[in-house]
């Protein structure tokens, strides 16, 4: 593999894991039709996946031995993220606590700075403004506010993306550790978090057919399992400030999937929003290409 391709396929990654998450709503709104809430769809989901990858828990014995604090750390994160992500969309307004989530790359920026010493430069800075400006467009509603946190559901999507962004720099601080460690330490996580959420909670096991336990299960394969996968790789490859903009693609994906598979308009500022947040993508992705040359 040349210098040209190594610098393209975090990319590549990146914008994969985007599309698969703007089109994931689709499958846990069908789950959740059938009787299947968005807690029991994670635990099932990342239980399907963590199975699948049970190989790779045993295998990482070794890396849990040197980074299992690390590991301890992405895991708690990702499973904070997911779990309170969710809570957060079913008991808030859906548009608001995007808005919160998508803070998240702020947080990336700041906390790589921080932690690892990821200096964005004036170049990067003025792409992650551009970005988070497409963000903020596409997802601002004057009838809801500044978007500041008010109440449970707020702060929950808040703390999901601030545990998004730590977990990001959970995995790029561990460069030496395998993909596979940290894919499985992932699928751990949402899965003792999401448990743990549920016996706190005493959500009761739903009463739904095997279809819809099986069709849970087969997201975490198709879906959370090839996600989790694809933002490892890219995150561990790539700079924070660069991959915190490029997942903003996920924006994008959301805003036209949701045109074609419901009855929801995409408004002009929409459209706008998603042309600022492609053009600091495509910047982003030109700028780690011509590294290499």
């Amino acid at each position: 593999m040349n210098r040209s391709n190594h610098r393209f396929l975090p990319i590549l990654s990146l914008l994969v894991t985007a599309t698969l998450w703007g089109l994931v709503w689709y499958p846990l709104r069908r789950l959740d039709a059938h009787g299947m809430g968005g807690l029991w769809a994670s635990l099932v989901s990342y239980a399907g996946a963590l199975l699948l990858g049970s190989g790779w828990l045993w295998r990482s014995r070794a890396d849990w031995r040197e980074s299992g604090m690390l590991l301890a750390l992405m895991a708690l994160g990702v499973g904070w993220c997911n779990v309170a992500f969710v809570l957060a969309v079913l008991d808030g307004t859906v548009v608001r606590v995007l808005l919160l989530f998508y803070l998240s790359p702020l947080w990336a920026v700041i906390l790589g700075w921080l932690l690892l010493g990821e200096h964005p430069g004036y170049q990067g800075l003025v792409v992650f403004v551009l970005a988070i400006a497409g963000a903020a467009t596409m997802l601002w509603d004057p009838a809801i506010g500044l978007p500041w946190p008010r109440g449970d559901a707020d702060w929950l999507a808040v703390s999901s993306g601030f545990a998004f962004a730590f977990a990001n720099v959970m995995v790029r601080k561990m460069r030496a550790v395998s993909l596979q460690s940290k894919s499985a330490a992932n699928w751990l996580g949402v899965v003792l978090v999401a448990g743990a959420w549920i016996l706190a909670a005493s959500e009761p096991v739903p009463v739904v057919s095997y279809s819809v336990w099986a069709g849970a299960v087969l997201l975490g394969w198709f879906g959370f399992l090839i996600m989790t996968v694809t933002v490892i790789y890219g995150v561990t490859h790539m700079p924070l400030y660069r991959s915190a903009v490029i997942l903003l693609f996920e924006l994008v994906v959301g805003a036209v999937s949701a045109l074609l598979l419901t009855d929801e308009q995409v408004l002009p500022r929409e459209w706008l929003g998603g042309a600022l947040i492609l053009t600091a993508a495509y910047l982003t992705a030109h700028a780690q290409v011509g590294e290499s040359k």
